[in-house]
């Protein structure tokens, strides 16, 4: 596992923008206790080959289950947040920043008898900012593999919504966003 901690890249780009535009911009004035609109993310699954549905249903599963980030596919020519390849090897996500990076539907794991959509919905969670939880129950999405072949569960749980929620949530509020980390995993 590679654990690397990234800081203040948007605090940076925020200010940049301030000082180019000669102070902060005036934003819309929203209603009190007015729900913040999701943050839209990108993906590339066009080197996805036959796992595509499978990322576009995981994708679905993402989309259902969280309100404050929405995962669309990239249209063309547009770069996307995160980009979803194939491969033979194991099933891993690197994330870049908070909700940016690259995705792998390793055949490996596929090959073993692990379900396609979960793959597909565990290592997007890994980009949307959830580390691995192993050993973990069916019911952990996040537990990968550690809940075996038999487990086809691609939904999160209530704990993993939540911290999507307060990942995002928090993302949509303002100010600095807190240092994320890195993880390169399954």
């Amino acid at each position: 596992m590679h654990v690397r901690t990234l800081t203040g890249g948007l605090t940076a780009a925020c200010l940049i923008s301030l000082a180019l535009a000669g102070g902060p911009a005036a934003a819309a004035p929203q209603a009190p206790n007015a729900p913040a609109a999701a943050r839209v993310l990108t993906y590339d699954a066009g080197g996805s080959a036959e796992f595509r549905s499978a990322v576009d249903r995981g994708a679905a599963i993402w989309n259902e289950s969280v309100d404050a980030v929405e995962l669309r596919p990239a249209t063309a020519g547009q770069r996307a947040n995160i980009r979803v390849l194939a491969d033979n090897g194991w099933p891993r996500a690197l994330p870049t920043t908070l909700g940016n990076g690259t995705v792998y539907i390793g055949r490996q794991a596929v090959d073993q008898g692990y379900d396609t959509v979960r793959i597909s919905a565990h290592e997007l969670g890994h980009i949307l900012g959830l580390p691995d939880r192993k050993p973990g129950p069916c019911s952990s999405l996040m537990s990968g593999s550690s809940a075996g072949t038999a487990c086809t569960n691609p939904y999160p749980n209530s704990a993993e919504k939540a911290e999507v929620e307060g990942n995002f949530g928090a993302a949509l509020v303002g100010g600095a966003p807190a240092p994320r980390t890195e993880v390169i995993v399954d």
